[in-house]
C-alpha cells in the first residue's frame, strides 16, 4: 500500500456521514431540551435575561468593557439607527500585582479608574455635565447615566440580566474574597466611588454578545436566531421561547425580568455536548488527545470542533502514522520525489513530537494548498515543524489528513446549527391553515439569520461550504430549508453586541 492510500485509510477514520449527521442532531435535540427542563445537565443552557434582540433600528451611545484575561477593554459605542455604527476604545494591561490582589476592591477599583479616564478623554462634555448637575444639586436622572455592558470571561451563576456570582478565577487570576460575590455589583461600587455616571445594566456572555452584534447588523427584517462562536473555542446562544426554559420556576434567587416578549436568549455552553459519547465520533486520536488534556471527559464536542484542538489531532494522525513502519511517511527512499535534497529527517526537537505542536492555522495552509507540487505546505512543514525537504508526496498525504478533520469539525458544527433550527421551529409554519397561500409564501422565504464569528468560520478554507454540505442532509432542513439559511459574521460581540445587551437592559429597566 501506498503513501497516499494510508493516508486516505487514517483520513477514512474521520468520516462523519449523513447518518451521523442526523444521529447527532436528534441527541443534539434532547440534550437542549434536557438542560432547559434541569440544570447541571450536559448542555447547560444557561438562561441570560435577555428577553429580546435589536433589529438595527436602535439608537443611542453605550459603553462596554471586557475583562477576558490580561487586558481590559473600554468602548463606546454609537448606534445610528440603521444597522450601523462607530466604535471608540482604549485598551490597558492588568498589572500582574492585581491578578492576584489581596483583595477584589483592588481590581475592580482599578477598572473603574479605566472607565473614568475614557470618560474623560472621549464623552468629556458628558462627564462634566453631569458633575455640574450634582454639584448644584440638580436631578439625576437615568438619561444621565451610560449604560454599561459587563463582559466579564470567567466562570459565574448568573441569576440576573446584571448580578452573577463568580465562581473560580482562570487566566491566571487568583483573588480569593471575590469567589462567591457579584462582579456587577463589585465594578458598580467602585463606579459609584468615582461618581461616575455609569450603570452596570448587564452582565455579558461573549457568545451572547455574537447574536446581538449579528442581529443589529443583519440585513433581514426579522431579528437573529443563534449567534456561534467556532474558532479556538466554541458556543452557541440562541432565542428560546420562555416558556420551554422551565427549569427558571425551580432556580432560586432568580432576579427579576421582563417576561411580556416571551423569549428569552439560552447560553447553550454547547462545548460539552454529549459528553457522555452517546454519538459524537470517535477516533483513537481523538481518544489520546482527550486522555492527555487537562479535562478528560469533558467538552467532548468542542474537542471535535474547535480551532484548539485540530492541529493536535493532525499531530496524532501523522505520529501514528510515522511510527508505523509499514507507511512511507517521511521517509525519503520509497517517496522518490522529493526535489529539495537527497535526504532528509524530522529533527529530535521538531514540534511534531510535542503535545499542541501543531497550530490549526498548519490546517488551514496544507487544505487549501493548490501550489504546484504541494509547494506552500512543504515550506510549511519545514518552517513550523522542522521537517526539511519533505517530498510533494508527504505533503499531498498531510493535506488528505488535514482535510478530513477540518470536514468533520464543520459537519459536527452543522449538527449543533441544524439543531437549533428544528427544535426552535425556525424552517416550519406555525400558523397553520389561517394563513393564505401568499402569506404562507412569504413566510417560506422568510430567512433563518445565523450570526457567527471565530477563526474557522472566517479563515478555514471552505468551512461554511462543509457546514452547508451537511445542513443540506439533515431531515427537516434539506435543500429547500438550507436555502433560507443565512449565515453572516459578526464581529466583536464583547464590544458591540456587550453595548446592545446594555440598550435591552436599560430597556426593561424601564
Amino acid at each position: 500500500m501506498g503513501l497516499i492510500d494510508d493516508a486516505r485509510r487514517v483520513a477514512a477514520e474521520f468520516e462523519y456521514t449523513a447518518q451521523d449527521v442526523n444521529q447527532g442532531v436528534k441527541e443534539f435535540i434532547r440534550q437542549m431540551d434536557e438542560g432547559l427542563q434541569e440544570t447541571g445537565k450536559s448542555m447547560s443552557q444557561i438562561p441570560t435575561y435577555v428577553t429580546a434582540v435589536p433589529n438595527g433600528t436602535e439608537k443611542g451611545v453605550y459603553l462596554a468593557v471586557d475583562l477576558g484575561g490580561t487586558n481590559f477593554r473600554v468602548c463606546s459605542i454609537k448606534l445610528n439607527g440603521d444597522t450601523t455604527f462607530s466604535l471608540t476604545q482604549s485598551k490597558v494591561a492588568i498589572p500582574r500585582e492585581l491578578m492576584n490582589a489581596k483583595t477584589s476592591q483592588e481590581l475592580f477599583s482599578f477598572l473603574a479608574q479605566q472607565i473614568g479616564s475614557f470618560l474623560k478623554t472621549h464623552h468629556n462634555d458628558h462627564f462634566e455635565e453631569y458633575h455640574q448637575r450634582r454639584a448644584a444639586g440638580e436631578s439625576v436622572t437615568n438619561e444621565h447615566f451610560f449604560q454599561l455592558g459587563f463582559t466579564f470571561s470567567f466562570p459565574v451563576e448568573q441569576i440576573g440580566i446584571n448580578k452573577g456570582y463568580l465562581i473560580r478565577w482562570t487566566k491566571g487570576f487568583d483573588i480569593a474574597d471575590a469567589i462567591g460575590k457579584d462582579v456587577c455589583g463589585l465594578l458598580q461600587a467602585e463606579i459609584d466611588a468615582l461618581h461616575l455616571p455609569v450603570r452596570v445594566a448587564a452582565l455579558v456572555n461573549d457568545t451572547v454578545g455574537t447574536l446581538m452584534a449579528r442581529s443589529y447588523t443583519s440585513p433581514g427584517k426579522t431579528g437573529t436566531l443563534l449567534g456561534a462562536i467556532f474558532g479556538t473555542g466554541t458556543n452557541g446562544a440562541y432565542v428560546e421561547k420562555l416558556d420551554k426554559v422551565t427549569k427558571l420556576k425551580k432556580m432560586e434567587n432568580n432576579a427579576a425580568f421582563d417576561g411580556s416578549t416571551g423569549k428569552m436568549v439560552v447560553n447553550t455552553e454547547w462545548g460539552s455536548f454529549d459528553n457522555q459519547m452517546t454519538v459524537l465520533p470517535n477516533t483513537p486520536y481523538d481518544d489520546a488527545l482527550d486522555k492527555e488534556s487537562n479535562n478528560p471527559g469533558i467538552q467532548m464536542f468542542e474537542k471535535r470542533v474547535s480551532g484548539m484542538f485540530l492541529g493536535e489531532l493532525l499531530r496524532r494522525a501523522i505520529m501514528a502514522m510515522t511510527r508505523d513502519g509499514k507507511t512511507e511517511l517521511f521517509k525519503d527512499e520509497p517517496s522518490g520525489t522529493n526535489d529539495m535534497r537527497s535526504t532528509y529527517t524530522v529533527p529530535d526537537d521538531s514540534p511534531l513530537y510535542r503535545q499542541w505542536g501543531i497550530d490549526t492555522s498548519f490546517l488551514s495552509i496544507a487544505h487549501g494548498d493548490q501550489s504546484v507540487g504541494y509547494r506552500t505546505t512543504r515550506q510549511a512543514l519545514s518552517k513550523d515543524l522542522g521537517v526539511d525537504a519533505a517530498s510533494s508526496e508527504d505533503a499531498e498525504a498531510i493535506k488528505i489528513i488535514a482535510e478530513a478533520i477540518g470536514r468533520r469539525s464543520a459537519r459536527l458544527s452543522a449538527v449543533a446549527i441544524g439543531a437549533v433550527i428544528i427544535s426552535t421551529g425556525n424552517l416550519t409554519l406555525t400558523a397553520g391553515d389561517a394563513l393564505d397561500e401568499r402569506e404562507k409564501a412569504l413566510m417560506e422565504e422568510e430567512m433563518v439569520d445565523i450570526g457567527v464569528d471565530g477563526s474557522l468560520v472566517e479563515h478555514y478554507p471552505g468551512f461554511e461550504q462543509y457546514i452547508r454540505e451537511a445542513l443540506r442532509e439533515i431531515e427537516g432542513i434539506g435543500m429547500k430549508g438550507e436555502k433560507r439559511i443565512r449565515i453572516g459574521i459578526a464581529k466583536d460581540g464583547s464590544g458591540v453586541g456587550a453595548a446592545l445587551i446594555a440598550l435591552v437592559a436599560g430597556g426593561q429597566e424601564d
